[in-house]
């Protein structure tokens, strides 16, 4: 998170808000309530998937983040490598950080792009349908991300969008082709007699020994991308003395002393995995508290998990819907 000073002044009246009974916070949410959540996607029409999420829409902003993933062809060079690969980049804005020099926002940057790259790179997470041809080419997917306003609590709505955009994704779906020399006649003399009937030296028809592939349907088609309900969510314990919170706003992360990010995917509601955990700040944790607080993420995490897949899906029905009434109109 890019660095946000206040005074001791402003940092004692936020956290005297949180320590209150009950706790106060200046837009008035309780403790574990997040703000309004917003998420369209679809949003980048030349992109094989894409998401635009927004975290609260007030008088000072919200968070904003744009998610959008484009695949393309690779070779595969190795023959032990895995079918297709994930490589993740975060950009900011340098609006949404105006008050970071360029050298700050490309460290800013390249944590954010790291913490995102190492958790959805996982081979546990990785998509079985992004392979072409087996050890020789196969799909490269690229997930960029853009932060377009950042007003607390980026590391969850880059997760969120992360997990709209890949939801969203289409994987193209392909036809190896084979070549095999054409057969060759020659008369007497040893001249080519071009009247005699020849066929193209490329079969799509039971292929053994696949050379190339060829897309049946149009490159915005397909099929889902594999696994696509396990992509993880992130939540982050924003920690002063006693309790926790949960969406922080920037002037409320930069009152607490450390805070603790956790990613969780689900395979289904009942099996849980965590795929990462990193502390954020300086603060210092006892084993026991620390225990405690992977059991309450993973309650926040599955509360997340449903309400951003019901609304994944309710966004499948809406652009099925219009697609449809576009395609009738037409008629």
């Amino acid at each position: 998170m890019a660095s946000t000073f206040i005074s001791k002044a402003e940092k004692s009246y936020i956290q005297a808000g949180l320590l209150a009974n009950p706790p106060r916070r200046a837009d008035g949410r309780s403790l574990h309530d997040f703000r309004t959540i917003s998420l369209e996607t679809g949003v980048a029409p030349l992109s094989n998937g894409s998401a635009r999420l927004s975290l609260g829409q007030n008088a000072n902003g919200g968070t904003e983040v744009m998610a959008a993933v484009k695949l393309e062809v690779e070779n595969v060079d190795n023959e032990n490598a895995v079918d297709g690969r994930i490589a993740c980049s975060v950009s900011c804005s340098p609006s949404a950080y105006s008050h970071l020099s360029s050298g700050a926002l490309d460290d800013l940057q390249h944590d954010l792009t790291a913490v995102l790259h190492q958790t959805l790179s996982h081979p546990s997470l990785h998509p079985k349908n992004l392979g072409i041809i087996p050890r020789k080419k196969a799909w490269l997917l690229n997930l960029d991300l853009l932060v377009l306003a950042d007003a607390g609590n980026i590391y969850d709505a880059l997760f969120m969008a992360a997990k709209a955009a890949l939801w969203d994704t289409k994987v193209p779906r392909t036809r190896s082709v084979e070549y095999k020399s054409p057969k060759t006649f020659s008369s007497a003399s040893g001249d080519m007699d071009v009247d005699q009937d020849t066929t193209s030296g490329f079969d799509t028809r039971k292929v053994s020994n696949a050379v190339d592939f060829e897309l049946p349907d149009y490159w915005d088609e397909g099929e889902v991308l594999d696994g696509r309900e396990r992509w993880p969510v992130a939540i982050t314990l924003n920690l002063v003395p006693t309790i926790h919170f949960l969406d922080a706003t920037i002037q409320e992360e930069a009152s607490c002393s450390s805070r603790l990010l956790f990613v969780y995917s689900y395979e289904s509601t009942s099996s849980p995995t965590i795929q990462s955990m990193r502390t954020l700040g300086s603060g210092e944790l006892t084993m026991p508290h620390l225990k405690d607080l992977v059991k309450e993420a993973e309650k926040y995490t599955k509360d997340m998990v449903a309400s951003l897949t019901g609304k994944l899906v309710d966004e499948d029905l809406r652009r099925n819907q219009k697609a449809r009434d576009r395609f009738l109109s037409r008629k």
